[in-house]
């Protein structure tokens, strides 16, 4: 992703997904049908997470590294390591 406006172009698109599956709740649509556009849901905010995940490593980590600071660069790096922890967990 790399960008602003692309993230918030997909967040707004997975904000359109969540309503959808409210919509499908409220209707009382078929459970199985509902689990599928969780899971895709799911997957798109994974994607948002993998991005921003990928900007921080290419651009906080490697920015702090480059100017030589390693106490910046370990902290950057310790902030991905954790992100990735909890994404994992998720």
């Amino acid at each position: 992703m790399g960008d602003k406006s692309g993230y918030l172009t997909r967040m707004k698109r997975i904000e359109g997904q969540a309503r959808g599956i409210a919509r499908m709740i409220d209707e009382e649509q078929y459970c199985i049908d509902i689990l599928t556009q969780v899971s895709a849901l799911t997957r798109a905010l994974q994607t948002v997470a993998t991005g921003l995940l990928d900007d921080h490593l290419k651009h906080c980590v490697l920015d702090a590294a480059r100017m030589g600071d390693e106490a910046a660069a370990q902290e950057k790096l310790q902030e991905a390591s954790d992100a990735i922890k909890r994404l994992v967990r998720s």
